[in-house]
Parts: C-alpha cells; structure tokens; sequence
C-alpha cells in the first residue's frame, strides 16, 4: 500500500506540468514513452496530471513508474484515465483475467491510480473495462527484481554481499531480500545524526526541526530502507515523522549520490550512506545502490538500470511521480553521471560531477597510454629521457608525476590477472598458464555483454587453448606519433621522437608489454560509439551540468583539461556549452579533491532552483532550449574560494591552466574521442624540424600503414543511439518503442 504523503509539490498546482528529461532535441532517438510517463520513473511534475481536467471519449492506461516493457519487482504503478462524465466506480481493472480493481483510488478528474502487485515474469496484460463495453488494455513486462533488464547476462560467479547493505540474508542468487528500514534523527544540539530508536525515543527537544522546501516544519526524523536491486545493495532516505500515521514528508525530488574509484568486483558490496543533509533537511528522497560505486562496479549499463528499477521502487512505493533527479559524485562518479545522461536520457535531470571524467574509454586511452610511456622512459630507453621536463612534454601534463598517480592507481584496470579489480581470491582468478579459464578481472570482460567474444581471427595462444574469446577491447594506438607537438615545439629532440615512435608498442589482450602497437578489437569500435561507451553530448544539451572542479596538476589523477574535454563535446555537438558551468577550486585533499561542503551545498541549491524553473516553463521548446532559457542570472562559470565567488573565469584569471594528455600532444582533438584515428601517408612536412633519411626511414617502418589524420573523425566515429539494449546480445540494439495503450469498444 502506498504511503500517503502530507505535502503535495508546489509544482502540483501548475496546470502545464513539465515531463524532465524525457524532452530532447532529438526527441526521434530516444525510446517513445506512454503520455507523461518518463523512461523510468520521472514523470510530471508532483501530481499535477491528476488534478488536471480530463476530456476524452476512450479508457487509457500508462505505466506511471517506468516503461511498460521495464517493469520490475513484480509491481507496477498503473493510472487509468476514463472517459468524460464517466464515474471511477464504474471502472473494472484486471491483470492477465486477475480482479485488481481494489488497488486502485480515485486520483483527481477521471483517473484512477493503483499498485498493480503479483505480476509474473514476462508478459502480463492489464485491461480497464467499462459495463458500456468500452475499455482498454496495456502489455507489461515484468523482469526479475534481481535484473537484468537492459544489461544482457549478468557476470558470474556474484557474492550476495547482503550485510554490506544492512540487509537480511539473501534467499536466492539474485541476492534477493526483504527490504529493512532503520530510522536516524539530527540532535538539536549537535547537528549530529543517531539512531532513532522508536520504541524508546529520544525526548522531544533532542530531536531538530526542518523546514522543507514546500514549507512544511517537521521533526527530522530519517527512515532509511536497505534493500536489493539488480544483485546490488540500495538505501533510501526520506524523512519521516513517527508521531502521523502519513509517515512520510517527501517533496518528489530525488538525489542520487555515486560514487569514485574504478572496480569490477563480483559481488554487491556496500552502497553510499544516504544521510544527506542539505537534501534530506528540503524534503528530498536520498537514494543509491550499490552499483552506483564506480569503485565496485564499472558497467554503466548495470548502473544506469539499477538507477531505472531505484527509481520505479520509489515512484510505486513512496507515493507518486518524481518531480526530478539530481545526481552528484567525484571521479568514477562523474563518469557515471556523464555516461547514464549522455546514453540513457530521462534518469537524471541534473548533473553535479566533481573531479570529473568524461567517460572510461577515453580515460583508459589517458591511463594506458601513460602505461606504455612509463615504461619506454624507465625501461625502454631511459638514456635519452633524464629530462623531467622532456617526458612532461611527451606525456601532456603539467609534469610527469601524473602519469606515475595513473599507473600506481588505474594502470592495472585492464589486467585480467589483477585479482583486486574482481575482488575474489586469487584462485579463481584468470593466470594465462595456471587458470585460463578462471575469471578475468580486466574492465572489458567484466563488460563482456557489452563487447561480446573476440573473433577466432584475433585469438591469443590461450584463447585457442580453450577455444574461447575474451572480451573485445577498444583500445588502439596505430599510427599515434607521440610526442608530436613536443617535437615542432623544440621541447624534444628528432633522435628522442624517432625513438620514442619506435618503441612505444603496445599492450597484449593479457596486459602485457609487446613491441607491436595495439589494435582495437574489430566491432569494438562501432560498439563504443553507437551504445554511448564514448559519451556522445548531444544528449547532454538536456541537462544543466555543475562540473566542480578541484585544481591540482601534480602527483594527481583528476586533473582539470577533462572538464575542458566535456565542454568541447558540449561545443562540437550542440554548438554551445551553456547548459554546463565548471567552477575551480583550491581542494583541501589534492588526491581526491571533492568539493568543500559550503561550495556543494551552493551548487546544489542553484541546480534545485535551476530545475524548478524548467519544471515551471510551460513552453512546447525542445528541452534543452529550456535549460538554457531558464538558466538562473547567478549560474555562470567562476573561481572560488570556499564558497566566494572570486570571479567568473573558470581558470581564476589563467592561474589555473588546465593541461592535457599524450593523446592530445600527438595531435588528438581536443574532445578526446578518437578511439582510433584514421591514417594518411607519413609526410616530413607535418615535421617543423629537419629529420635526416635515416630518422624518417625509421619513423616509414614505425608507420607502414601511415599515420593519424587528426582532421578526420576517428574510425566507426558515429552517433550514439539512446537507450541501448544489451538483453538481445553484445553490441546492443535500440530499445525501440514501448507498448502503447490499446483502446476498444469506444
């Protein structure tokens, strides 16, 4: 049963609701939904749609908590939308010959809103009849609570971590359990959060007061349910007032915290504690899974639908529509943001990335080309590269000590013998002679459904040993000419470049050092670009983004060009980066330098108040139209100290100059989204410098297939497609569009 909520959204009374994240400019790509429904669970603005009148001369029915070909859990909000003049009681509603009529009130004017329970698995038809013979019926697919649903097969073998989420013991190997709830209050005196013991609460003047955004003073009492999703673990906190029996405050918002690292752990860990008080004190519902950790999960498909069944749960459970979703989280969590707005659109409707990144594959290029270029200067040819500065020349960085944080952190997240990466112990990890057949711990396997096996054709000694591919890889370094700029500028010398050009090499599908350059598995390219592995912004345009970033250039992962990379995505894509504002700051933990909770506590009132204009517009302009239109005067870019504004540049004036990488020294674009360039012939006039016969005799044989043509897009460079399946096999398909209402007898 449905908690009643004692305050509706201020948005609510707007007539003209606002569906978030469901309009696009390219509105033809992404997967129709049924009416207001968004694609997972963001719908209209608070409960407008059911206050508004209704004149129709047919029954319909939507799926309020998600597209119908999505439902999970064995649930379903459904609303009914009758006929005018026709009374609610005259409504009958069954699910696959099933009498559900008893779930379903009266919701405003004309509409009826019920918890459809009890679905089976697979195809279920909900039907609304009226005794005139008139009526319609709407296809449901219910998928398991433990997935997938968008994701393809899931990675095995899965540890059902269920204490690392305060859950009971799971009861199956979905990691399935019965959602718990413990309940924390904020101390009146300390500002510090406790447990709330219900049976013996704390004296009434222990516990603070809030004030919640929809004006409504409450005691601040958190109610936090830990529960499984997906395998994954999840939290939810609202607040919740012991003494009504309403029980919750909610005011239809949502933020969704994710979190840094980089892990392709098998099993379901710990999510992010949801006690978030600049949210929770307004009136948001906090929420995340575990698979929100980038640190334990690296699949983005995994996490963009564990936050699709999140966000069912709290639509069906915790009273109604999302009004919108904001997320927030440094570095993998970035990614995350980054990554779910750009390819599946409609989850989040705010962006806060701090430390950010603007995707994994084009940061393993960053991380894997520092790989390869430590070892040339420490290994390969160390004689000719004494020089601190020269190798920051080559490696793009403010110096090389960045390199040197990416291979002691990252480096290895490609290495399929790196038991750390699974978590699991080292027996049952993958050792090319020992356990070929054991798990391998890289990125891109964990991601198999994604990429699908390497064909036979590119098969190692070990894969013909066990006669099976391992996972397509997307990275290429054919034809890069490292150290390019550095040449033409005189930072390094011909003989220097000459050598470095040729012998670079590569890296093994095993990680391991070869003289051969890396070529990208076929079919992995096409994969990248079209399932949004590479963040394509043009979906981006929907979102205002807040890129908070924390100036370091040493010794340092998060270095700032990435925020500039976005942008230039921002540029090249949509002609124009005003829905994204980067603010700098001095960090006060250079090695993860996250916001300072003044400055977080800003950025997210400014994205609130940003949203609620947009809900507000009751234009018919394209989304992302709206976002710039309704951009707040106070949300320009700007440097800051705590949270002062010190001016509105986002580099303090040119005293934060942001960097790049070795990709970008060898003549990449600045959007970074070059997986694999195309080639042209080797031509000495690229060269500013005299290079005698013997260097380009030698850079000819480096180069037999030619070099990069930087002014070409990358090979199999192509838009992504929006809601992409993997249910269907690697590689991924369109989702395509949702079943639809089917009226009869009117």
């Amino acid at each position: 049963m449905l908690p009643t909520l004692r305050s509706r959204p201020r948005g609510a009374a707007l007539g003209a609701a606002v569906v978030l994240g469901l309009l696009t400019p390219v509105g033809a790509l992404l997967p129709p939904v049924a009416a207001s429904a968004g694609p997972a669970g963001t719908t209209v603005a608070g409960s407008a749609a059911s206050t508004a009148a209704v004149t129709t001369s047919v029954v319909r029915l939507q799926v309020l908590s998600g597209r119908p070909d999505l439902v999970s859990g064995g649930d379903a909000l459904v609303q009914v939308t009758l006929p005018s003049g026709v009374a609610p009681g005259a409504a009958r509603v069954s699910v696959e010959g099933r009498d559900v009529t008893r779930s379903f009130t009266p919701d405003g004017p004309g509409r009826l809103r019920g918890l459809v329970t009890g679905l089976r698995l697979g195809r279920n038809v909900v039907r609304a009849a009226l005794p005139d013979g008139r009526g319609a019926t709407l296809p449901l697919t219910n998928h398991p609570n433990g997935g997938p649903l968008l994701a393809g097969a899931q990675v095995q073998p899965w540890i059902c971590d269920n204490a690392a989420g305060g859950n009971a013991p799971a009861r199956n190997a979905k990691c399935d359990t019965t959602p718990t709830y413990d309940y924390q209050y904020k101390d009146a005196a300390t500002g510090q959060f406790f447990t709330y013991d219900r049976a013996n609460p704390p004296g009434d003047a222990a516990v603070a007061r809030t004030t919640t955004d929809q004006g409504e003073t409450v005691r601040y009492v958190v109610r936090v349910e830990h529960g499984t999703q997906d395998r994954g673990n999840y939290l939810i906190g609202a607040l919740y007032d012991p003494d009504r029996p309403s029980g919750l405050t909610w005011n239809h918002k949502v933020l969704v915290p994710f979190a840094g690292g980089a892990g392709a752990h098998h099993g379901s860990g710990a999510p992010t504690p949801v006690l978030d008080d600049a949210a929770l004190s307004r009136g948001y519902v906090v929420a995340n899974n575990s698979l929100h950790v980038h640190a334990q999960n690296i699949n983005k498909v995994v996490s963009a639908e564990a936050l699709m069944m999140l966000k069912e749960r709290i639509v069906e459970q915790y009273g109604g529509p999302i009004r919108y979703t904001i997320g927030n989280g440094c570095s993998g969590g970035a990614i995350q943001q980054h990554m779910i707005a750009g390819e599946y659109p409609g989850l989040l409707d705010g962006l806060q990335p701090s430390c950010s990144f603007q995707d994994s594959w084009t940061t393993h290029v960053e991380v894997e080309d520092c790989h390869l270029l430590l070892n040339y200067f420490n290994a390969t040819s160390p004689q000719l590269w004494g020089n601190e500065r020269q190798r920051a020349a080559v490696d793009g960085h403010k110096d090389s000590s960045d390199c040197v944080a990416w291979e002691a952190l990252f480096a290895g997240i490609i290495n399929p013998s790196k038991a750390s990466n699974c978590a699991l112990p080292a027996d049952q990890v993958y050792e090319p002679a020992a356990r070929p057949r054991k798990v391998r711990c890289s990125s891109q396997d964990y991601d198999k459904a994604i990429w699908g096996g390497r064909s036979p054709a590119q098969w190692s000694d070990v894969e013909r040993r066990i006669d099976a591919g391992f996972a397509k890889r997307p990275l290429d370094n054919l034809g890069v000419q490292y150290g390019l700029k550095a040449l033409n500028a005189g930072s390094i010398t011909p003989e220097q470049f000459v050598d470095l050009n040729t012998r670079i090499g590569g890296l093994d599908i095993d990680f391991k050092y070869t003289p051969k350059r890396m070529v990208a598995d076929p079919g992995s390219l096409r994969t990248a670009y079209r399932s949004g592995q590479v963040t394509d912004a043009r979906q981006l345009a929907t979102v205002p983004i807040i890129d908070l970033r924390g100036y370091n250039e040493s010794s340092e992962i998060h270095t700032s060009y990435h925020s500039y990379r976005m942008r230039a995505r921002l540029d090249k894509r949509n002609g124009t980066h005003a829905n994204q504002l980067i603010w700098t700051f001095t960090p006060a933990v250079p090695v993860v330098p996250e916001p300072p909770a003044a400055l977080a506590v800003k950025s997210f009132l400014l994205m609130d108040r940003w949203l609620s204009r947009i809900e507000a517009d009751p234009s018919t302009a394209p989304l992302a139209k709206k976002v710039i239109s309704n951009k707040p005067a106070d949300a320009t870019d700007g440097c800051f100290l705590g949270a002062e504004r010190l001016s509105t540049s986002p580099t303090c004036g040119g005293a934060t100059p942001a960097y790049g990488d070795a990709l970008g020294v060898a003549g990449g674009p600045r959007t970074g989204t070059v997986l694999k360039c195309r080639l042209k012939p080797l031509d000495p006039r690229d060269y500013r410098v005299q290079l005698t016969s013997a260097q380009l005799t030698a850079l000819r044989a480096a180069f037999p297939a030619g070099v990069c043509d930087w002014s070409r897009p990358g090979v199999d460079e192509q838009p992504a497609l929006p809601w992409t399946t993997f249910a269907t096999g690697p590689g991924g398909t369109p989702l395509g569009a949702p079943p639809a209402s089917r009226s009869f007898g009117g």
